[in-house]
């Protein structure tokens, strides 16, 4: 089939997920990649073993020259031009492929991950995205090969998550021929060494900020110490000084007043490259944490030998596997959607402004996926070496101070769990996804007597496909129900907001991993995929666990009376499990699974 007929086909909204049920055959896995694909993925993870992990402890010392140096030969070697058109210089590769080489370069280092996603993401993308075709031909060259470094610059003293609140301002001069900007920007990653700046300004008492290219010659422009970070430390993060700094009229990025979309735009394409930047790096800790347990003996055996180690290694893996299932799944459901506008005749830009921002629901949640579980497994890594996790001769020293960051930058993961639930709302108020129709149909069945019929369980996950069915339907009730009550005000409920996307994340999560697992037991058979069937059914048991907890915390905060009985009865019924996951066992298998492989290979 033509990529132009698949681009017809119908396809699944960005956060239609949660009122549609997906099969596995029509989502992509990690095992789909093609050979050139996983050829492109293992020369990056070669780049990363032989010039980056003899010299680890370099990004330790804040060599920001060690940095910059590998930068200049991943881009001798394309890793910054891969989502660069041909014609600019760049490899022009697809947006899935772009993600598998940004998991592979992170996996040892969060100060080379940051400053290649600085670069790649928000540093050369509103070009790519935005830029003219003049702008595009002077600066798309070089910063696909590396002659030239990009920065990001949004963040202000006053003005952190709230983009649009900036108070740089931009004023034309008298001969018309530059933008004169005064301000200040704070924690701008690459700012040591980068030749390019995305800078926000506001032009008069513009409604939005407005985005320019301002290069690093430019005069007016000058910069503040390193900062001293917690982790990430060869990454440079330094504040950025605009003084009367002129910038030539003709280097206003898209169109005035559209500086926030640039920044909201440029961050959906940063929240999901995030989440799979926290991929590589989680396995690696799992392989250092498997072979410190298996070397270290206690009370005359391993430490692996023990259930405590077990479970952690087991929920380790988990995590990192389903991560990486929803992350890809996604990815490639943008990529998708990008074949599909140009099928339909959108030009290359708009096609990829518009295919990611089709998910940035997806997008937000993933962040908050990734990142949580980067986080629990670095914890878990410096536990697991006990004392000589908490020393800096130890890799879990650094990997857990590196890991710390991501729940922060590409918006909080506060920020981003409110703005998932919000994006949804937007689309069902729009018109774009019908919610409110099925937290109905929800609504109205709690008032029905239960089915207690014995349902056909026979098939794989036929029971987990029913339990998730109704994760759906508690989603829905529950959020169906604080529309209801709250209209537009809902926005200022954020611990509501909070708690729905909790649950909106382990639904998602958790489906991504039934299909995976499915896919594969197709294709492989079950005997062969029963590691993967294994953590698809451990994630699951802990998703209703949570969607449980976040539902009655939500339930409790807006509902009293014979309505919060009623939902709490609701929430009981759509969480409640026939036959009970043996946890313990299924973890145990899991866990010895990696243990006898001494890595992680899930």
């Amino acid at each position: 089939m033509s990529e132009t007929n698949t681009a017809q086909e119908k396809f699944l909204k960005g956060g239609a997920f949660i009122i549609e049920e997906s099969k596995a055959e029509d989502i992509f896995i990690p095992e789909d990649f093609t050979e050139e694909q996983f050829m492109m993925a293992q020369a990056t993870s070669d780049f990363v073993d032989k010039e980056i992990m003899p010299q680890r402890e370099r990004f330790e010392k804040k060599d920001y020259a060690f940095t910059e140096e590998l930068m200049k030969k991943a881009g001798e070697l394309g890793l910054l031009g891969i989502s660069v058109a041909e014609e600019y210089g760049g490899l022009g590769m697809d947006f899935n492929t772009s993600m598998l080489v940004c998991d592979r370069i992170s996996g040892v280092s969060g100060s080379l991950s940051t400053a290649y996603g600085a670069h790649t993401g928000i540093g050369t993308l509103p070009i790519s995205l935005y830029g003219s075709e003049a702008q595009k031909q002077k600066y798309l060259p070089k910063l696909a090969t590396g002659e030239w470094m990009g920065a990001y610059c949004l963040t202000e003293p006053g003005a952190g998550s709230d983009a649009n609140s900036g108070k740089t301002k931009a004023e034309l001069t008298e001969d018309g021929k530059h933008y004169k900007i005064n301000g200040q920007k704070i924690w701008i990653s690459n700012a040591g060494f980068a030749n390019l700046f995305i800078v926000f300004a506001r032009i008069e008492d513009d409604k939005y900020v407005t985005g320019f290219i301002v290069e690093r010659t430019y005069e007016g422009i000058s910069f503040g110490e390193e900062e001293n970070k917690l982790g990430i430390r060869a990454s440079s993060t330094r504040q950025v000084f605009f003084n009367d700094c002129l910038v030539p009229v003709e280097n206003l990025l898209g169109e005035r007043n559209g500086g926030f979309k640039i920044a909201m735009n440029a961050l959906n394409y940063g929240r999901i490259k995030l989440a799979v930047a926290c991929l590589d790096a989680g396995k690696r800790v799992i392989t250092h944490s498997v072979q410190y347990g298996n070397e270290r003996k206690q009370f005359g055996s391993p430490i692996t030998a023990f259930g405590a180690i077990k479970h952690k290694l087991a929920e380790m893996t988990t995590k990192i596997w389903v991560a990486e299932s929803a992350t890809y799944r996604a990815g490639q459901d943008v990529e998708d959607h990008i074949a599909r506008l140009k099928g339909n005749g959108a030009g290359t830009s708009e096609s990829k402004l518009k295919g990611v921002e089709e998910y940035a629901i997806e997008c937000a949640l993933l962040k908050v996926l990734g990142s949580e579980a980067g986080s629990y497994i670095a914890d878990e890594g410096v536990q697991i070496y006990g004392g000589m996790g908490y020393s800096a001769d130890a890799p879990m020293e650094s990997a857990y101070r590196d890991a710390r960051i991501a729940r922060i930058y590409e918006g909080t993961n506060e920020i981003n769990r409110m703005h998932s639930v919000g994006m949804l709302l937007k689309k069902a108020m729009k018109g774009e996804l019908d919610l409110m129709g099925p937290a109905m149909q929800v609504g109205a069945s709690l008032m029905e007597i239960p089915d207690f019929d014995t349902p056909d369980y026979t098939a794989l996950f036929a029971e987990e496909k029913a339990l998730l069915q109704n994760l759906k339907k508690a989603f829905l009730m529950v959020a169906g129900k604080a529309v209801e009550k709250y209209t537009v005000d809902i926005e200022g409920e954020q611990e509501l907001l909070m708690h729905t996307a909790d649950m909106l994340i382990e639904i998602y999560a958790a489906e991504s991993a039934l299909l995976r697992a499915e896919k594969l037991a197709g294709r492989n058979g079950e005997e062969a995929t029963a590691n993967q069937i294994d953590m698809a059914r451990l994630y699951l048991h802990d998703a209703i666990e949570k969607v449980g907890h976040a539902g009655r915390e939500a339930i409790y905060s807006f509902t009293e009376g014979d309505e919060q009985r009623m939902m709490l009865m609701g929430l009981k019924r759509f969480t409640k499990v026939q036959n009970p996951l043996n946890v313990i066992e299924v973890r145990r298998r899991i866990a010895d699974r990696v243990i006898a492989d001494n890595k992680y290979n899930a």
